[in-house]
């Protein structure tokens, strides 16, 4: 079997990601994008099941799997609540070093549906049901055209 694409291309595949995120987010430094991400990306997770969470970080580019999986140490699911509180979540991490904008999950998402082919996130997602669908869901505003290296 040949390499999977995410390992041999880990650093191109991120790069895209952080552009996008970053630009998404107006941000104007990778670092701001990273913690936003972060944040996100562990916000989410703190809403799965462990089977839940593996299945999703199964379908992510290697390094924000990396990024998804990190210091982790699973527990019960937390209330998804509302948006406000998911953003208030994600605004928390490193409060000092934290420039994460309102539209953080927005953004991640747009960037993330860059990285995955939507038929992957929509069966994950569906699985997981559909608080998760709603967190991920990109508003039409912001989507743009997915292309996957061939």
């Amino acid at each position: 079997m040949p390499m999977p694409y995410t390992y041999r291309h880990a650093s191109a595949e991120y790069r895209l990601y952080l552009d996008t995120a970053r630009d998404a987010m107006g941000l104007i430094s990778d670092n701001a994008t990273y913690t936003a991400t972060e944040a996100v990306l562990l916000c989410f997770r703190r809403r799965l099941t462990l089977r839940q969470a593996l299945a999703f970080a199964d379908i992510l580019p290697c390094v924000l799997r990396a990024i998804f999986v990190a210091r982790w140490q699973p527990t019960d699911p937390a209330p998804w609540g509302s948006r406000a509180d998911q953003i208030a979540e994600c605004r928390a991490l490193r409060p000092h070093h934290n420039l994460t904008p309102d539209n953080c999950i927005d953004a991640v998402a747009e960037a993330l549906t860059t990285q995955i082919l939507p038929t992957d996130l929509a069966s994950v997602l569906a699985a997981i049901g559909p608080e998760a669908q709603a967190f991920w869901c990109v508003p039409p505003a912001h989507r743009h055209a997915v292309s996957f290296p061939g």
